[in-house]
């Protein structure tokens, strides 16, 4: 049986009276940075009244080349986390990619990420669910839907029930992702989900040493997900994206963000009382 709510916070709950934004730039490029679009994001949920976590990744460990921007450091970019956190007073999302860092990044954020090429990893999934944190399991670009019933399993398998999947389409020849719809409300049978604005509409690889991407389509994939039914919204953007160190061409603009929301909302808002569980 899916669990379906999953509480971030004390005040904020996947599978509640509204989405949750999960926003944020890809990666930590410098504190000033993160702290002014940690503080504008906060600003524009607070407009459009949704929940907000604060995103962005301490270490970039699948860059597509080896001279690519991957991190300040992980204890640098660990600490600019822990700043804008307080100062802010937003809670905070970040990925691990091995056991050894799960320990350590739990006592600086609240919400830990399984990066999409790691859902299947047993021990990186069981690391994190013992540490009592909510987990988000990004869905693998190769993985079935179905199948990520099994990486909840392994989550919830340390008696932490405190798991969310998020989507972000599937492999699609070489250098393109595509959304399947149908994998929504499959996966919600298992845990809430999260549907990836961004990551959805990247070309992995595809820039020629750099991954590429169609933000133009982010919002048309976000209207249809709020429509088949989604508990959040996972969405990267930057104030500058030709100029973010880590995929730039599918983030959206941080002055557009507020405009992409309001109509994501009126889909959502429309739609939620026709989302029911497959097969009801």
């Amino acid at each position: 049986m899916a669990q379906m709510v999953c509480r971030l916070t004390d005040d904020i709950v996947l599978g509640g009276d509204n989405p949750v934004l999960i926003a944020g730039p890809c990666v930590v490029e410098s504190y000033e940075t993160t702290q002014y679009i940690a503080r504008r994001l906060k600003e524009i949920a607070q407009e459009t009244g949704l929940p907000f976590v604060f995103k962005a990744s301490f270490d970039k460990a699948n860059r597509t080349s080896i001279s690519s921007f991957r991190s300040l450091g992980f204890e640098l970019s660990l600490e600019i986390l822990r700043r804008v956190r307080a100062e802010v007073q937003v809670p905070v999302l970040t990925d691990v990619h091995e056991t050894a860092q799960v320990d350590t990044v739990a006592a600086a954020v609240d919400v830990l990420q399984i990066p999409a090429f790691l859902c299947r990893q047993t021990d990186l999934l069981g690391a994190t669910g013992r540490t009592g944190l909510p987990v988000n399991i990004k869905r693998g670009q190769f993985m079935a839907p179905e199948d990520m019933q099994y990486a909840v399993e392994k989550v919830t398998s340390t008696g932490n029930t405190r798991v969310f999947l998020t989507e972000r389409g599937s492999s699609f020849g070489y250098h393109n992702l595509v959304v399947d719809m149908r994998a929504l409300p499959t996966m919600r049978q298992y845990a809430p989900v999260v549907f990836d604005v961004t990551h959805s509409v990247q070309q992995p690889g595809g820039a020629g040493g750099a991954s590429g991407g169609q933000r133009q389509f982010g919002p048309y994939l976000a209207r249809a997900a709020a429509a088949v039914g989604v508990d959040g919204f996972f969405i990267e953007t930057h104030p500058n994206p030709a100029q973010a160190l880590s995929d730039g061409p599918n983030m959206i603009p941080l002055d557009e963000l507020p405009d992409l929301l309001t109509s994501i909302l009126v889909v959502w808002r429309t739609a939620r009382p026709f989302f029911k569980p497959l097969g009801a």
